[in-house]
């Protein structure tokens, strides 16, 4: 996982750049304010200072859907030369006015990089680490901050400190951050995807996992570019099938899925009451949420699902992938494709021949033709059955193997693991239409093993015991690769099932990204996004920064500072650095926490402490008491409310936004999350003075404790656990949540 490492890390720059910038106009203001005479002119002191803040939303209206269209990598660059540019205009700012114009261009790159640098780590890490590469933005952030304050202290030590220099070295790292965006950092494979460069997106993929066998994560990536709206979640028994059963033994709603080892197969037999819109989630455990506590029924069904899956799943990180292989034998290779000649990309699959559903011959029955197909083969071969009945059935599907010609045996296939635990397959199913003709289709289908399944498969002929089947759960939907339904009986050929890459990428770019905005499981996300969003701005972490040093004083800390020889302004400085820097060491424990923990209990942990440290500033700034005390309470409540923020509510709500989305609409998703972010952070700023007159400090605390509470119930009830889950998986999870959200409950039947 080295190069997914060394990609986030190098995006990352793009946040220590941010957090460069604020803190040197937090240090420089205090010298503009002397040179161009603005002690008399507060507003435009202000705007000077809130100037970045305004070009960061203007441009985050559009960046997302940009990025869209042109790709992560090219706003990633065009973030870099606009903090170049903003640097060197402040280097030289010969009037304010030239100054408000660099302030602007400057929030520009902090817009971009703000917005897009977790959509990147989220779209090119994998996802056992994924949570913890996507907290380096804030660790870099705070790490700029705190690098900064330093710069700016050793500056203020000399006669006549430069305020020019202090905004305008700027540019230095810009270079840096502009280097490796055009000569390091790779395009995001989703985004490459998602436009039919397959080529390219296997290079890359290549190069971030560190193995050339990326064919499972290939194919994911293409289904993922569907909307999934219909998606089913269907309980399966999967099993050891019987290698001396004729095919006529077997049952027909039987999936047969192959493994590597020559002769290995395995039956994954649907389990009776599992499937249907009024059983969704059965086997995670969302009816067992709807009869439970009035709590329990309020929350969103999305939570009670993916709940349910980390219930049965308590390992994370790479250990939580391998479970399938340590529980259940050759779990991790039985849903697998060929390693084929070539690699996955849209040379290896044979366009239709036309678009009428003609159908073809993919596969022989001996494999002599394995060597002249290899690069046209499908993933998936279908042995064709009878069905009978207008009702809905799934005839035997086995994954493609091919006989290596050199070495004289079987080729080892490629896993379909897609992380977390998660398999990747898909099913051919048969039915009648309405006008009475035979049609048959592919389904993709996520599978999650759930544990043994206690009996459920039976024992097969008495001959295999029940102890080796495991009950497992199936995300079902419509598949983007093998999309064409055909006629059975139509010709004695079997069917055409593969679509070309780029004709995948462009069936889905050819629907309206508005109409993939109203699909419900994307609306739930956004809904989400939001909201978690906003309550981040309100829960007071601009009004504890702007507290700080007030606090630091009274408990002498200036006093002890100025005694060295300090002057106010250094003294001014060396108290926001040290303040910066307790942060860093709660960044370190979150990365290492945010994908053992996971996103949501990291909320539910440090949400509780954050209401905590706010009523006793409230208590502090109320009760009278001596100053030590006050200084005591309000210094040890400003440092613990500062260390749990960046663990949780500083961190995850950028993270979720990142992950909660599809591929084709998640970088205009992410803009709106973004915009609201700063729009919150713009009216908490500038709210800040007015409620200090109004309700004063106390009151201030207090309705941030209020905001604190709400998003407590808020992350209780629709946030949702996200770790180790692949991308494509977790907005599954919305749509079925979506669709569960609207059934009645039980109790109504």
């Amino acid at each position: 996982m080295r190069g997914a490492v060394l990609v986030a890390i190098a995006a990352a720059i793009g946040n220590l750049l941010q957090g460069w910038d604020n803190a040197t106009i937090a240090g420089a203001v205090l010298y503009i304010k002397r040179e161009f005479h603005l002690e008399t002119q507060p507003s435009v002191e202000g705007l000077v200072v809130a100037m970045s803040l305004i070009g960061a939303t203007i441009i985050t209206t559009f960046s997302g859907p940009v990025s869209d269209i042109v790709g992560r990598r090219p706003m990633l660059i065009a973030s870099s030369l606009l903090y170049f540019a903003g640097g060197l205009i402040m280097l030289w700012s010969p009037n304010v006015y030239v100054l408000l114009l660099a302030r602007l261009v400057d929030g520009f790159g902090v817009g971009l990089a703000v917005t897009l640098v977790p959509v990147y780590i989220s779209e090119t890490s994998p996802p056992e680490i994924r949570g913890r590469l996507n907290t380096l933005p804030q660790f870099t952030g705070s790490g700029g901050m705190f690098f900064s304050y330093c710069m700016i202290f050793a500056m203020t030590l000399s006669p006549s400190p430069n305020w020019r220099i202090m905004l305008g070295v700027l540019f230095m790292p810009s270079l840096l951050y502009l280097f490796v965006t055009v000569f390091y950092l790779p395009e995001s494979p989703r985004w490459l995807v998602s436009k039919g460069r397959m080529k390219e997106a296997r290079a890359v993929l290549e190069m971030l996992r560190g193995r050339e066998d990326v064919s499972g994560e290939m194919a994911l990536l293409v289904e993922g570019l569907g909307s999934g709206g219909d998606t089913e979640i269907e309980d399966y028994v999967v099993g050891p099938s019987e290698g001396d059963a004729g095919e006529n033994e077997q049952p027909r709603d039987t999936v047969t899925l192959y493994g590597p080892e020559q002769g290995l197969s395995w039956v994954a037999q649907p389990v009776a009451g599992g499937r249907g819109s009024r059983m969704l989630g059965s086997s995670l455990g969302l009816q067992a949420s709807r009869q439970g506590s009035m709590f329990e029924h309020l929350k969103d069904p999305v939570v009670a699902l993916l709940g349910s899956v980390h219930e049965r799943l308590p390992e994370s990180g790479a250990a939580g992938s391998m479970r399938g292989s340590t529980l259940f034998p050759n779990l991790g290779s039985m849903l697998s494709v060929a390693d084929r000649p070539g690699g996955w990309d849209e040379e290896n699959i044979r366009p239709p021949d036309n678009a009428t559903g003609e159908e073809e011959e993919y596969m022989s029955d001996d494999g002599k033709d394995d060597e002249d197909e290899g690069l046209q083969a499908p993933l998936l071969s279908r042995q064709s059955t009878e069905v009978e009945g207008k009702g809905e059935a799934a005839s035997q599907m086995t994954m493609r193997r091919h006989s290596s010609v050199t070495g004289g045996g079987v080729e080892t296939a490629s896993t379909m693991g897609i992380g977390g635990g998660w398999q990747l397959a898909w099913k051919w199913t048969e039915k009648v239409g309405p006008d009475g003709v035979k049609r048959g289709g592919v389904k993709r289908m996520y599978l999650h093993e759930e544990g043994e399944a206690n009996g459920e498969g039976g024992n097969r002929g008495g001959e295999t015991p029940s102890s080796q089947y495991v009950h497992a759960a199936a995300l079902v939907s419509r598949s983007m690769l093998y999309t064409k339904d055909v006629l059975i009986g139509q010709s004695p050929t079997e069917p055409a099932f593969a679509n070309p890459p780029e004709a995948v990428a462009a069936a889905a770019s050819s629907v309206p990204v508005w109409r993939e905005l109203l699909e419900p499981g994307v609306r739930h996300a956004l809904f989400c996004g939001v909201t978690i969003q906003i309550l981040q701005q309100f829960s007071g972490i601009n009004g504890v920064l702007y507290y700080t040093p007030q606090i630091l004083d009274q408990a002498g800390v200036s006093v002890l500072l100025a005694s060295l020889g300090l002057s106010a302004d250094s003294t001014s400085i060396l108290i926001s650095g040290l303040t910066t820097l307790l942060m860093l060491p709660s960044i370190g424990l979150a990365m290492r926490l945010m994908d053992v923990s996971g996103r949501r209990s990291l909320l539910l942990s440090t949400l509780p402490v954050l209401i905590t440290s706010l009523a006793v500033l409230v208590v502090a700034n109320v009760v009278p008491m001596a100053t030590t005390a006050h200084a005591a309470l309000s210094t040890g409540s400003v440092i613990v409310y500062f260390c749990c923020f960046v663990m949780g509510f500083g961190p995850i709500p950028n993270i979720l936004c990142s992950e909660i989305f599809p591929t084709r609409v998640r970088g205009l998703c992410i803009a709106i999350c973004s915009l609201t972010f700063w729009l919150g952070d713009i009216t908490v700023t500038y709210s800040l003075p007015v409620m200090l007159s109004t309700v004063g400090l106390a009151g201030v605390f207090a309705l941030y404790a209020v905001v604190c509470c709400v998003a407590l119930v808020f992350v209780a009830l629709k946030v949702p656990e996200t770790k180790g889950l692949p991308l494509e998986v977790i907005i599954e999870f919305f749509n079925v949540g979506a669709k569960a959200g609207a059934l009645p409950d039980d109790d109504d039947d």
